[in-house]
């Protein structure tokens, strides 16, 4: 029997394909057509309380708003066909609320501008929305943890301009990628009072209508919403929700960062690591052996169009007078978006990492494919004491010639000169020339990140 998919939804956020592959059932719920209206709602039903504490309409009023206007009454065909009349879905919505509540109908809406309710509304959203990632972020910071405490001391090949370098260890690979999302931790709580605030202003922005009113009502407008109160009006003042994009821009950025990472040493060459292993998951149609990172590609992806979103939220900052006339739209575009592409691409993390494979014995391998080269610096630093850095330099710059060559160990070059050997024997070649024995302090750096993590 066939079974015939009855979505109509032409983007990954909504497809019955890839909505899981690019977000969350969670973040999507957060920013659905029925969460938004209800955050309208709430916003409308929170300024009547807050007008009725003032004294700006009557507590009866307020009290039937309260009751009468509700979600389930809303007929969405027809609020769908207003606003496409309209603009913006804030008047229909209020022409609903205001057969719903009888003769209080009259207060609802009292003072205030579509822009508010829209944008206090967002704020609710952005406001929720950042709990998500902020949990998300706590998560995966303590898988981040768990796997640079285990590799603290797992010597691998350290890699500059995709050349080995010098040796440094997996932990110390996973502590610089947990730093990222403490400081990530770290800029979600300090941003969250630039952003969680109600928009209140009226017309203008000059709350006019209200008299003086309006900041009393703007405060307990806040207080009923659980928001923050701005210092002044912010319809086109819009750094706190571009802000929130950007963050979010640098989220999926060290996102995409670690994919990249995982996807080259994940490559058949490398062979380092692998994500998890899941029944079908990464397979070709065409080639059974592969494994693909698909998580990784995914968080990569993410990176890619929240980038696009942070560009935008910029852009639409660039606003004319005190309303604007189009940037604002763009934010609809980017603000849900964002969010939804940023939890898909944490969720990706915390699978891949959570479950990462980390073949010990490959890395091992690897850091000893150049024959001791990779360690050049330190068998230079070494006899720099006894010959002075630059004979130091060219002697061991030498022995390296000599190994890409002639072949051979770079300890087997350095024992057949002289200018080595009456200075080390066999033995403390072998020690000089061991990759492991050349970790700076990065199993430190690790127990150092570590620490300071365990404090946020």
């Amino acid at each position: 029997m066939t079974n015939h998919v009855s979505s109509m939804a032409s983007t990954v956020f909504d497809s019955v394909l890839f909505r899981d592959a690019f977000g969350t059932a969670d973040m999507r719920a957060l920013f659905s057509d029925h969460a938004l209206v209800q955050r309208y709602i709430d916003v409308e039903v929170a300024l009547a309380k807050a007008e009725a504490r003032a004294g700006v309409i009557s507590a009866e009023a307020a009290e039937v708003i309260a009751r009468e206007a509700s979600i389930e009454r809303i007929d969405f065909d027809r609020m769908r066909e207003e606003t496409d009349i309209v603009g913006y879905p804030i008047l229909p919505l209020v022409h609903q609320m205001v057969d719903m509540c009888g003769d209080a109908g009259r207060f609802v809406h009292w003072g205030a501008t579509t822009q508010d309710i829209m944008d206090t509304a967002v704020a609710l959203q952005v406001r929720d929305a950042l709990d998500v990632v902020d949990t998300d972020i706590r998560e995966l910071r303590a898988i981040l943890s768990r796997l640079a405490k285990k590799h603290r001391d797992t010597p691998m090949a350290g890699r500059t301009h995709l050349q080995q370098a010098l040796p440094v260890t997996f932990g110390y690979k996973v502590a610089i990628w947990l730093a990222m999302f403490d400081r990530h931790q770290e800029r979600v709580a300090q941003m969250r009072k630039r952003v969680a605030v109600v928009e209140f202003g009226g017309a203008a922005g000059t709350l006019a209508s209200l008299g003086d009113k309006g900041f009393e009502v703007q405060k307990a407008l806040a207080e009923e919403l659980g928001l923050g109160v701005p210092v002044t009006t912010w319809h086109v003042a819009r750094d706190g929700f571009a802000e929130a994009v950007n963050l979010l821009a640098l989220v999926t950025g060290s996102l995409g960062k670690i994919a990249l990472d995982i996807m080259i040493m994940a490559s058949t060459e490398f062979a380092e690591v692998y994500e998890p292993f899941v029944k079908g998951r990464g397979a070709s149609s065409t080639m059974p052996q592969k494994r693909n990172p698909i998580s990784s590609e995914l968080m990569l992806a993410a990176a890619k169009a929240v980038r696009q979103h942070a560009g935008l939220m910029i852009d639409a900052m660039i606003q004319d007078f005190e309303r604007a006339t189009g940037p604002w739209h763009a934010e609809w575009i980017a603000i849900p978006e964002s969010f939804i592409l940023t939890a898909g691409a944490l969720h990706q993390a915390k699978f891949a990492l959570g479950g990462l494979i980390v073949d010990e014995a490959r890395m091992k391998h690897n850091l000893g494919i150049t024959k001791g080269l990779i360690v050049a610096e330190a068998v230079m630093m070494s006899m720099a004491p006894y010959t002075g850095r630059q004979q130091a330099h060219d002697i061991v710059y030498d022995a390296c010639r000599t190994v890409n060559e002639a072949g051979g160990t770079l300890a087997e070059a350095l024992a057949a000169l002289p200018d080595v050997t009456k200075h080390f024997d066999r033995a403390a070649i072998d020690r000089m020339t061991d990759p492991a024995n050349y970790l700076g302090l990065a199993p430190q750096m690790v127990d150092r990140a570590l620490a300071l993590s365990s404090e946020i």
